[in-house]
């Protein structure tokens, strides 16, 4: 009795065109959509990823903003300070976290009002308003999600 509507169920699902994966033009688009200024998202971006290929904690400390909040080893930190960050920056950010930064392919970045995730989202990237009005921003690193 429920055997046919199955199958027919099934049928629509195997011949529907699967779903387009975004581009890295797409994915541009969304972040100048949404934040505007993606040259400054991918210019920080490939600075934080060289950082990790080089181990260069102190960029990591120099683009983010502070307090920065970092869950990390089953635990929340409050991060002051560039130095606090460069300091405990293994500990902050685990090998696979460095490890999905340095990997990541730009079409799978996730592109929301909040931000920019990097690596499934262990790393979060916004262009942050430094005025009132807004009219001076900075991208940098919001939150770090090991």
């Amino acid at each position: 009795m429920f055997l046919r509507p199955a199958l027919a169920f099934l049928a629509v699902l195997l011949l529907a065109p699967a779903a387009a994966a975004q581009s890295e033009e797409d994915v541009y688009a969304q972040i100048e959509s949404l934040h505007g200024n993606a040259d400054g998202f991918f210019e920080v971006f490939s600075l934080l990823q060289d950082a990790v290929m080089f181990g260069d904690p102190v960029t990591w400390g120099q683009y983010a903003f502070f307090p920065l909040v970092v869950n990390a080893n089953g635990e929340t930190y409050d991060v002051l300070e560039e130095q606090d960050l460069a300091d405990n920056f293994d500990m902050l950010v685990s090998f696979d976290t460095q490890q999905a930064f340095l990997n990541q392919d730009v079409a799978d970045l996730i592109v929301t009002a909040e931000g920019v995730g990097v690596g499934s989202g262990a790393v979060w990237i916004s262009n942050v308003c430094l005025d009132d009005d807004c009219a001076a921003t900075q991208w940098g690193i919001i939150a770090i999600n090991n």
